[in-house]
């Protein structure tokens, strides 16, 4: 007795088979992370909270730094090319979903063909006596076609491309939190070479009445021409650095404009260096908040998404692929009949499964292949994520040795200032020579320039530990 499978239960055989997985996804591996920062200790407290948890405008308040900000966010052209990406992406999710929905087509066709004398069909016309010698064909259908989602091919592809929709998106932010570092560091190096152009002019000015005495010395006798022409040196040796420092100053300020999108100009300031303040004590909070808060890390993440989902692809393309196909419409060999109903009606239905063969290899290589790529991702993951927690180490053993560094410079800046003082009221009372004048100018300007070049360099460090915490997001 012959049985058949019904309507229904054909149904359901579908939908069992399509929750089928072909593959197993690999879970994102869990990061081999530290309890803590190394050098966390020294300057953040046992706080869970991060200084990434802030916005950056809560972040950095200096109100010119913020106006910049906005624009390069704004303007800035890598920027907006992500967002293009998105607005692509997003596309191209939407489309896939379509990929459920059976592919129809409308097909309007007309033919004539004389065919021979000797052959079957020209033997046929001349058995029935038609009236005719040419065979005329005319038809208008629509065709359906539909490959049943059984192994989840299209569901992968779903997967995969919201993935890369969301990868899109986290790119987005990888951008705008290196622009918001960027512009920042770029505006501090800005402010440490005002102040380096402001000590350089004050130290010209301090060599220019050094010489004017040594040069009235030199008059009256006292010295000889020697001291004039190495205090010349000197104070030649500090005017030359005014120039580089206004070149340096306007190429900085050249970038930073270009930076925030627009052409290069003068970047207008309210304040100096020693205006910008941080809090004290910087929270950098657990190692784990990175790998949900920076975007590297997360784009990494949703890559697995996509590894996975292109291996379930590969290995569903080596199994049979059921298709069903349709058609109807009308059919007539005389275009005056061609749309005769119900008499030129018709209609096909079919199904077919079909299980590729010779194309084994080459699918099995595709899916071995994916294998492989979706094994790379993993290494990848791990990769960013240390990384990640290397540049927060890095950032925060840089800021503590600074702050250290920067008590140091300071108090020896104190130091020369004190010693030129007294060096230059001992020359003038004819207790000092030349020489310990010019030693003490030239060492108080190095002093001075290094102390804004720490201090610089501290604020450089902030914000760089503020985006390798993925400051910000959330």
């Amino acid at each position: 007795m012959k049985r058949y499978i019904t309507p229904l239960a054909f149904v359901l055989l579908m939908g069992f088979l399509s929750a089928c997985k072909v593959s197993k996804d690999v879970a994102t591996p869990k990061a081999d992370l530290p309890a803590s920062f190394r050098n966390a200790a020294t300057i953040t407290t046992a706080d869970t909270s991060s200084i990434a948890d802030l916005q950056w405008k809560n972040f950095f308040t200096d109100a010119t730094l913020q106006k910049l900000i906005d624009s390069a966010i704004a303007k800035n052209y890598d920027m907006q090319i992500a967002v293009k990406n998105i607005d692509a992406a997003q596309l191209l999710f939407k489309q896939v979903k379509w990929n459920y929905v059976p592919q129809v087509d409308l097909n309007v066709t007309g033919s004539t063909n004389r065919p021979s004398d000797n052959s079957l069909t020209g033997l046929s016309i001349a058995q029935y006596n038609i009236g005719t010698k040419h065979v005329e064909d005319y038809s208008a259908n629509l065709a359906l076609s539909w490959e049943a989602d059984i192994w989840g091919k299209i569901r992968n592809q779903s997967r995969s491309a919201l993935a890369q929709y969301l990868q899109t998106t986290e790119a987005k932010k990888a951008i705008q939190t290196n622009i918001v570092a960027g512009v920042s560091q770029g505006y501090y190096n800005l402010l440490m070479l005002d102040a380096q152009l402001e000590i350089t002019r004050k130290n010209v000015k301090l060599n220019d009445s050094t010489l004017r005495i040594i040069r009235l010395q030199y008059d009256a006798g006292q010295v000889t021409l020697l001291a004039v022409q190495q205090a010349e040196a000197q104070q030649q040796a500090a005017a030359q650095l005014v120039p580089q420092f206004e070149r340096n100053v306007a190429v900085q300020e050249n970038a930073l404009s270009i930076l925030a999108g627009r052409l290069p100009d003068a970047i207008e300031r309210n304040g100096t260096i020693n205006d910008v303040k941080f809090p004290e004590v910087l929270t950098a909070g657990v190692p784990t908040a990175i790998v949900s808060r920076r975007p590297d890390v997360r784009s990494t993440e949703l890559a697995l998404t996509i590894a996975n989902a292109n291996v379930g692809i590969t290995k569903s393309e080596m199994y049979p692929a059921l298709r069903i196909t349709a058609s109807g419409g009308v059919n007539s060999f005389k275009a005056s009949n061609w749309f005769n109903i119900p008499a030129a009606l018709f209609g096909i239905v079919a199904g077919s499964v079909a299980q590729p063969l010779l194309e084994h290899k080459q699918l099995s290589t595709q899916y071995q292949v994916a294998k492989v790529n979706r094994d790379k991702t993993v290494l990848q993951f791990r990769q960013s994520v240390l990384n990640a927690v290397g540049e927060v180490s890095d950032a925060l053993v840089k800021i503590d040795k600074l702050k250290e560094e920067q008590v140091i410079a300071t108090n020896r800046v104190k130091t020369l200032q004190q010693a030129t003082s007294n060096a230059s009221m001992l020359f003038k009372n004819g207790l000092a020579n030349y020489l310990e004048v010019i030693t003490a100018q030239g060492n108080v300007l190095q002093g001075e320039l290094e102390l804004a070049s720490i201090k610089r360099d501290e604020l450089t460090a902030t914000a760089d530990l503020y985006r390798s915490l993925g400051g910000g997001w959330k």
